[in-house]
């Protein structure tokens, strides 16, 4: 269990951040469960990168893995916004 909090935490984040994200950049080309999928991903992929660079030794685990996750789940829900206004 304690090999999934940390995952966990990256999901919730990162869906908090992208639909934040997507909400303060109003956008309109992506679905709520899109914008919720994509921050997710983004939210594991933004975790990993804040460990891999050494920003645990800064913080705490579990705050580390939700900043990480907030921050990569709104790059990733932003980036495919842009994408999928482009296409439309």
């Amino acid at each position: 269990m304690e090999a999934l909090l940390p995952l966990i935490t990256q999901l919730i984040a990162g869906a908090v951040g992208g639909n934040a994200a997507s909400a303060a950049l109003k956008q309109q080309a992506v679905s709520v469960v899109a914008r919720t999928i994509a921050g997710a991903i983004g939210g594991i992929g933004g975790g990993m990168l804040l460990s891999m660079v050494g920003g645990e030794a800064a913080l705490t685990g579990l705050i580390a893995d939700g900043i990480g996750g907030l921050i990569g789940g709104g790059i990733l829900s932003t980036i495919v916004g842009m994408v999928m206004a482009r296409a439309r």
